[in-house]
């Protein structure tokens, strides 16, 4: 299997392929529904943002990450490059909560672990992007 094409996502056949396929569309769907909310300027959002004192300007690129994640994650070839910066962006969340906002990190912890295993199950597809940029 070449490892510098894009169309090659290296998911293990059966159960686990079917498996992996549901995790994607749960959290893409999760991901769509956070994203979008920090877009629209939902209160609570705001009020997070707030809490956090970056700025609303951290809500709207945090909620466009998180909506081109969730889109990468709909297709085999992006799904490895939207688990990966998901996990990525829910490890900052985990630390968010540790260490700035308080309150509960576990459901930023279970997203980051499920959007890592994305990233895992679909590293061949990660793989071959990395190639195809060595190339440009």
């Amino acid at each position: 299997m070449s490892t510098n094409s894009l169309t090659t996502a290296a998911v293990p056949a059966g159960k686990v392929k079917i498996a992996a396929r549901v995790l994607r569309v749960l959290a893409a769907a999760a991901f769509l529904a956070a994203g979008g909310a920090k877009l629209a300027g939902v209160p609570m959002m705001v009020g997070i943002y707030e809490q956090i004192g970056i700025g609303q300007w951290f809500r709207t690129v945090t909620g466009v990450v998180e909506v081109a994640g969730a889109i990468g994650l709909l297709f085999p070839t992006t799904a490895g490059l939207g688990g990966l910066l998901l996990a990525v962006t829910m490890a900052c969340g985990v630390m968010t909560h540790l260490f700035v906002i308080g309150g509960s990190a576990v459901p930023a912890l279970v997203l980051m672990v499920i959007t890592g295993a994305i990233a895992w199950l679909h590293r061949a597809g990660i793989v071959g992007v990395l190639n195809s940029l060595k190339q440009i």
